[in-house]
């Protein structure tokens, strides 16, 4: 085995339309050897698709080379196989055609035989050989994304370059995805590199990571060895205490590196004292019927009560029972995960806590009244950003603040607007057009406008979903710090195991759909306030993590019995 690709000081710098040059990459030195799985690990923006571009020949760089078997690289070839983040298939093609596309333009030596016994070789390695005959249209998220990967293996290249192919699906289809790459691996033999921005992704899969340094001027700061034997189980490297150290290590630098461009912003005006209007009439509380006949309980923090709750959607073959029997109590200022697979129902139960979504029997119950409608005291973030894009960010959280703080001056009101934007980092981007905003930006405002209502209860839906690991680890700290200040009550869904540890005073885990429920509560017995770094150093944490783990791990294979 010797060096089949390497990088010599490559640069690249792209001029912008006011004639702004902004220099990405400057001076990647790398050395790949044959067979070997390399990672590239990088923040948004720090040049990793630039990279993974000089390398499969789509774009020059300005300085530097890259060699192949010690040849210069000179333009895209057969010899590297890409797969981008967005699947890139023709939609009126079968899987099948998509894939032979590819064969018939780089194997035109072969046969018609040999080329269609390779399409479906390849199609059958990602393990779609049962949908040769489906058009994109037909096909999940990750479904497209194998295909991808079975059109880049079938070009036979020397060298597969996956330029985050898993970063826009759910952590249950990622993980499948994950898998299906380490044994493309294993039974194919190929030298692969990897962009990716999520750390155990690079732990499981390669053999070693690269770090990337923050934009502009991108360069590698850290190669780390990943010696962690194979095959990796996500459970069994969890308790690995080897692994355990490296996946320190590696959070340490990324958030060392983080910490110099951090964006959690300090406020420069005091947040005024004043508290929101109630919007509800002064009446009796109306509880639920059931409620009431169940009877009180001596419990007296009972600020947010689930009960029986149960979620039903009509459909051609009948009722789908979505929700079923589900029972939570939260005291007064608690944090609330709730994890579990897509399809669970976790977003259902968020919509009908926030009143977008009519229960079908049971009820919700906040602070001794019943919900029955949306309205300001439920803060919602959702995954994507739902703002007013001809608005500025200013404007965006204006809107709610003069609905609940009527009773306030013009200049309280600004200065409640001004302080969250500038917690959540957006000090110098307040009159900036939401369109005008990348998605990270668009959420933090999200963010910044639901903590501004001063709500009764924040119901966070994966606010974080579409964002990558190193901007999220940021709204993450972003979230952690505001939510010390004001202990609003919250639920966050999400799919991400440590992020539902770090937040949550209690991870609520769900069964799988139709009739989800609770399947487990794993109360999280860790100092606030929080640090990741501190976690990180917690036995707690990674026992409580396995916990996680190994419930999702259960309910790995669809659905399954309900929990008793």
């Amino acid at each position: 085995m010797g060096t089949i690709l390497s990088l010599q000081g490559v640069t690249k710098a792209y001029t912008g339309q006011t004639g702004d040059v902004t220099q990405v990459l400057d001076g990647i030195d790398l050395d790949v050897e044959e067979g070997e799985f390399i990672a590239i690990l990088g923040f948004s923006g720090a040049g990793k698709t630039t990279l993974i571009s000089t390398i499969a020949g789509l774009v020059e760089p300005d300085a530097g080379q890259i060699l192949l078997h010690g040849r210069p690289v000179d333009g895209p070839g057969k010899d590297r196989g890409l797969v981008f983040q967005s699947y890139s298939l023709f939609p009126w093609l079968t899987v099948e055609k998509n894939v032979a596309l590819a064969v018939d333009a780089v194997h035109k030596d072969r046969s018609r035989a040999e080329r269609a016994a390779l399409v479906r070789q390849k199609v059958e390695l990602v393990g779609l050989g049962h949908a040769m005959d489906r058009k994109p249209g037909q096909l999940s998220g990750g479904m497209r994304q194998r295909v991808s990967v079975a059109r880049a293996l079938a070009m036979e290249p020397e060298i597969l370059l996956l330029d985050e192919p898993l970063s826009a699906l759910d952590a249950l289809t990622r993980a499948k995805l994950q898998d299906e790459i380490e044994r493309i691996r294993k039974e194919e033999k190929r030298t692969i590199i990897l962009v990716t921005n999520d750390v155990d992704e690079a732990l499981l899969l390669a053999d070693r990571v690269a770090v990337l340094t923050p934009a502009p001027s991108a360069h590698i700061g850290r190669i780390f060895t990943v010696d962690v034997p194979r095959p990796r189980e996500r459970e069994a490297v969890n308790d690995d205490a080897h692994f355990q150290s490296l996946r320190r290590e590696i959070v340490g630098y990324l958030g060392h590196l983080n910490e110099a461009g951090s964006s959690v912003g300090e406020a420069s005006v005091a947040l005024p004292e004043v508290t929101p209007i109630d919007l509800f009439v002064k009446s009796e509380p109306q509880l639920p019927k059931a409620y009431v006949e169940a009877g009180q309980s001596a419990v007296e923090q009972r600020y947010l009560e689930f009960f029986k709750l149960n979620k039903v959607y009509p459909t051609p073959k009948g009722p789908l029972t979505v929700v079923e029997d589900f029972n939570l109590l939260m005291e007064k200022g608690e944090f609330i995960s709730l994890i579990g697979h897509s399809g669970c129902g976790k977003s259902t139960v968020l919509t009908m806590a926030a009143g977008l979504n009519a229960i079908s029997s049971g009820g919700i119950v906040l602070d001794n009244r019943e919900i029955s409608g949306a309205g300001p005291d439920k803060a919602v973030v959702f995954q994507a950003p739902s703002l007013m894009p001809w608005l500025t960010a200013r404007q965006n959280v204006s809107l709610g603040v003069e609905r609940v703080y009527p009773h306030a001056s013009k200049a309280e009101r600004a200065d409640i607007v001004d302080y969250y934007l500038e917690r959540v980092g957006l000090g110098d981007a307040m009159d900036k057009m939401a369109a005008e905003m990348s998605n990270g930006m668009r959420q933090r405002v999200g963010i910044a406008r639901a903590f501004a209502l001063s709500p009764r209860l924040l119901l966070l839906d994966e606010p974080f979903g579409m964002l990558d690991s190193l901007t999220r680890w940021d709204l993450q700290d972003v979230l952690v710090e505001t939510w010390n200040r004001t202990k609003v009550t919250a639920i966050m869904v999400t799919h991400d195991v440590d992020e539902a540890i770090l937040l949550a005073d209690r991870v609520v885990m769900m069964t799988n759909g139709p009739r989800a429920t609770i399947g487990k509560v794993l109360k999280v017995d860790l100092p606030r306030p929080r640090d990741r770094k501190a976690l990180l150093e917690d036995p707690k944490f990674y026992q409580y993590r396995q916990e996680v783990l190994h419930f999702l791990a259960e309910y790995d294979h669809g659905p399954a019995s309900k929990a008793a």
